[in-house]
């Protein structure tokens, strides 16, 4: 009963977090229960031929909020996968959308198996048959629901999906768009792998930035003299760790499920990415200290900690151990209510993963876009503005009779490439919305943590398309 009831927990603690912002509100109960609620919760079984015999495989779609078309949410790989899961992340997806103005209502996908005891035969039948079963029920299409990757999942998976509904769905025109996350001979787009460890890095950057709040914490402004440490060596924590160790941050401690390492002195991301692949584990790292318990390594001393592995993380068991000042949540609910209620008592600050992860779906509404307008970024102006450009500086060099060092020349010169768009309209994005939940919360008495100010926001968002849309008075 008690694994049943932790396994049922999920979505009643976003419920909950709900609740707590809907009071800083001045919507109708009657709305509020329409946002909160999950629209449409597909549940299924499917055969699979395994050797001699067969297997039947769990699976799960569900989208929450149908205020914005498509709904959009990734598929998650996982023999721990469960309804309530997929639900909470679903529901975190609408608010997510939201927060960060991407015009998407939330949605999920589950299947549960554990990818390392399927060959790849074994999982490209799975994923085509998961599709499949979605097309019959109308739960994927570009105007409809739009899939992406999510743990266990990436580009491979995507471009599977795409096929089988391509294959199904013979010339539609926007077909591609009924998934994101897709390889880039696939018509995805650059930046989109590392989106959401960037954000992160964008969203850790902002909140350090304010040079009020982190007084407050006893910490200078900027990320030059913080140290950090990241859970999760995946695509989310490997990227998000990159990322804040080039904009000026030093990594002192990583960790994975096979344990963690610490240096007060610094990591090299890459070269313990390196180690691992070699060795197989992130233990034994030349120069730092190794730690058989992965939660032993959150606990060493550090200014921020980014949680980039699974959902709760930090309980009331353990909040009190980290030391940390600052939560930037790369993963999706690593902090439950109870945990970030006694943090914020202790005075840090909690970056909301609706938020903090939100780099990933706002980059995969660009790849949607580009699938819908056929054109990738950059490639009708690129060569107009490096043109335009070069003869700027040539005519400043006639006029002036000075003539600009060739690397100068190249960096004025060149025009924006897709991947320089797509992270520049990230970066906005991330830039824009941190400062916006941040005014609620400043200009909102009783709201006290980014996540609730982050909700009010959402659930006002959402509450005007529902008065748009005509679904309530």
């Amino acid at each position: 009963m008690a694994n049943l009831a932790d396994e049922n927990k999920f979505f009643a603690d976003v419920c909950k977090n709900f609740d707590s912002a809907a009071q800083f509100t001045n919507h109708p109960e009657g709305l509020l229960n329409q946002i909160k609620t999950c629209n449409s919760v597909y549940r299924f079984q499917f055969p699979i031929r395994r050797g001699n015999g067969f297997e039947v495989i769990d699976a799960w779609r569900v989208e929450h909020s149908h205020h914005m078309s498509p709904t959009k949410g990734g598929i998650r790989y996982s023999e721990m996968v469960n309804e309530d899961e997929v639900m909470a992340l679903a529901a975190l997806m609408t608010y997510k959308c939201a927060i960060v103005n991407v015009p998407f209502g939330g949605a999920k996908g589950g299947i549960k198996i554990n990818t390392k005891q399927y060959s790849v035969a074994e999982l490209e039948t799975i994923t085509r048959r998961y599709t499949t079963e979605l097309i019959k029920k109308n739960f994927i299409g570009p105007g409809i629901d739009v899939p992406a990757p999510d743990y266990g999942s990436g580009e491979r998976e995507m471009s599977w999906i795409a096929d089988t509904y391509m294959t199904m769905n013979p010339g539609q025109l926007d077909a591609l768009g009924c998934v994101t996350g897709k390889p880039i001979a696939l018509h995805g787009i650059r930046g989109r792998k590392e989106a959401t460890g960037r954000g992160v890095a964008y969203a850790v950057r902002e909140c350090v930035e304010v040079a009020e709040d982190m007084a407050k914490l006893g910490f200078k402004a900027g990320l030059g003299d913080k140290r950090v440490i990241v859970q999760g060596l995946g695509n989310v924590g490997y990227h998000s760790a990159k990322f804040l160790s080039e904009f000026g941050a030093t990594i002192v401690g990583l960790c994975e499920f096979e344990g963690a390492i610490y240096n007060p002195d610094g990591l090299n991301v890459d070269e313990v990415f390196a180690h691992r692949k070699n060795t197989g584990s992130i233990l034994d790292f030349p120069g730092a200290t190794s730690f058989k318990n992965s939660m032993e390594g959150l606990e060493q001393d550090c200014d921020i900690i980014v949680p980039a592995a699974l959902e709760n993380q930090f309980t009331e068991l353990n909040i009190r151990n980290i030391k940390a000042k600052i939560i930037a949540e790369g993963a999706n609910g690593p902090t439950t209510p109870e945990a970030e209620a006694i943090f914020t008592e202790m005075g840090g600050i909690i970056i909301p993963d609706m938020y903090c992860n939100a780099g990933g779906v706002t980059v995969s509404y660009f790849e949607w876009l580009k699938n819908l307008s056929h054109v990738a970024f950059g490639r009708m102006e690129n060569r107009y503005a490096a043109n335009s450009n070069a003869n700027l500086i040539n005519t400043l060099e006639n006029l002036t009779g000075k003539t600009i060092l060739p690397e100068h020349r190249l960096m004025i010169v060149k025009g924006a490439s897709e991947m320089e768009l797509v992270n520049s309209g990230l970066e906005d994005t991330m830039i824009h919305s941190y400062h916006e939940i941040r005014e609620t919360l400043m200009t909102k008495p009783g709201t006290k943590t980014l996540r609730t100010a982050a909700f009010v926001n959402s659930i006002d968002k959402i509450a005007v398309s529902y008065m748009n849309l005509g679904v309530w008075p």
